[in-house]
């Protein structure tokens, strides 16, 4: 399987989120020599933010789905990561004789539950208390639904409009350890816990693209990228 990465939005938000943790060390350095409150040696010690240790764990999850189709399909596949248009962002997608597919990966500990377009979870410690629940959405409050939805539907109205008409099998994967599905009733999108569903679909696929369209839709959606990458 080919890798194609188109952009890297998890990397660019780790390194803002260290820069941010950078510039808040300088501050409180700058304060604690001012009223010796704080130690420079105790700001040394402290290590990567929650936010930073999200960030590199989601990042991590995507990485290994990268690793596990690429251990099962072969050069005549092709998997773009970081694919944008003016509706958001998509994880990955993969291209090649069985057709097209957009990839969501949610890196989550915890039980998710579905219904339609509302994602809501719920967390367990290792005794099976409840530590945490709520919904599951992106920070302009999008499910992994819609998030992965909405750029995949501006994809195939692309496609479309310039006479390549592909119907795109949406994936969200939930690939952490101790990720679990719930209680879950119409689906928008497939919902898999691992890589494997994805290859089932491409075996079980009707579509049958020839290397010419494959290697036309290629082209098409790095161009679409490089446009609106380009616009921001």
């Amino acid at each position: 399987m080919r890798l194609i990465q188109l952009s890297d939005h998890p990397g660019h938000l780790l390194q803002d989120a260290r820069a941010h943790r950078d510039v808040a060390r300088v501050r409180r350095r700058w304060w604690s020599w001012i009223v010796g409150i704080f130690s420079v040696r105790a700001e040394r010690r402290s290590g990567p933010t929650a936010q930073e240790e999200s960030i590199a764990a989601g990042m991590a999850g995507e990485r290994r789905v990268a690793a596990e189709l690429g251990q099962v399909l072969g050069d005549e596949w092709v998997l773009f990561r970081g694919y944008r248009n003016r509706r958001g962002e998509i994880d990955h997608l993969l291209l090649g004789p069985g057709g097209l597919f957009a990839i969501e990966v949610k890196y989550r500990n915890a039980t998710v539950y579905v219904r339609g377009d509302d994602w809501q979870f719920t967390k367990f410690d290792s005794w099976g208390n409840k530590v945490d629940q709520g919904r599951i959405t992106d920070a302009t409050g999008r499910s992994p639904s819609v998030q992965l939805n909405e750029p995949a539907d501006e994809l195939e109205r692309f496609l479309h409009s310039r006479r390549q008409p592909v119907s795109i099998t949406r994936v969200v994967i939930l690939n952490h350890a101790r990720s679990k599905v719930g209680r879950y009733q119409h689906l928008t999108v497939h919902l898999a816990t691992s890589s494997d569903y994805i290859i089932d679909l491409v075996n079980a696929s009707a579509v049958q693209f020839q290397d010419r369209r494959i290697t036309q839709l290629e082209r098409l959606i790095e161009r679409d990228h490089r446009f609106h990458n380009g616009r921001r």
